[in-house]
């Protein structure tokens, strides 16, 4: 009896920055060059102020998210995102989710650097966090 050979599995994580979706773009081109497949990761969370958020008018997080992927998802191949690629929200904080959904992963890929401004350097942190806690090989780009 032989085994099946498991599916290369490379995960990205997707925050809508220019990084993010360079980090798509290489994911995508390891994923072709190994025959495996792209699990691009949106994470999201509640601000722990939500409360200010919606009285500012800012509807639903999640909402936010799937466009953000959509969005990166598009920037990234355009109309003819590749079969190989498969996308999904995660509820969580984004480094120990990325960190988390990349178990059994060959790689994971994500950008140097989040969005800009303030939560820049809040988002700039996670790829520090996950180059320490990812269990699997990490690939940060620019």
């Amino acid at each position: 009896m032989s085994e099946a050979t498991p599916v290369v599995r490379i995960v990205v994580g997707v925050d809508g920055s220019s990084a993010s979706v360079k980090a798509l773009q290489e994911g995508a081109r390891f994923a072709a060059e190994l025959g495996g497949v792209v699990d691009a990761v949106a994470v999201w969370e509640v601000p722990s102020r939500h409360a200010t958020y919606e009285a500012l008018g800012i509807g639903s997080f999640e909402d936010g998210a799937c466009q953000v992927l959509n969005d990166a998802l598009f920037q990234a191949f355009g109309a003819d995102v590749p079969t190989t690629v498969s996308a999904r929200l995660v509820q969580g904080h984004p480094a120990k989710t990325l960190a988390a959904c990349s178990e059994g992963a060959r790689m994971l890929v994500v950008g140097r650097r989040g969005q800009g401004g303030l939560l820049g350097l809040l988002l700039g942190s996670v790829s520090n966090a996950v180059v320490s806690h990812a269990p699997c090989p990490v690939l940060v780009v620019q």
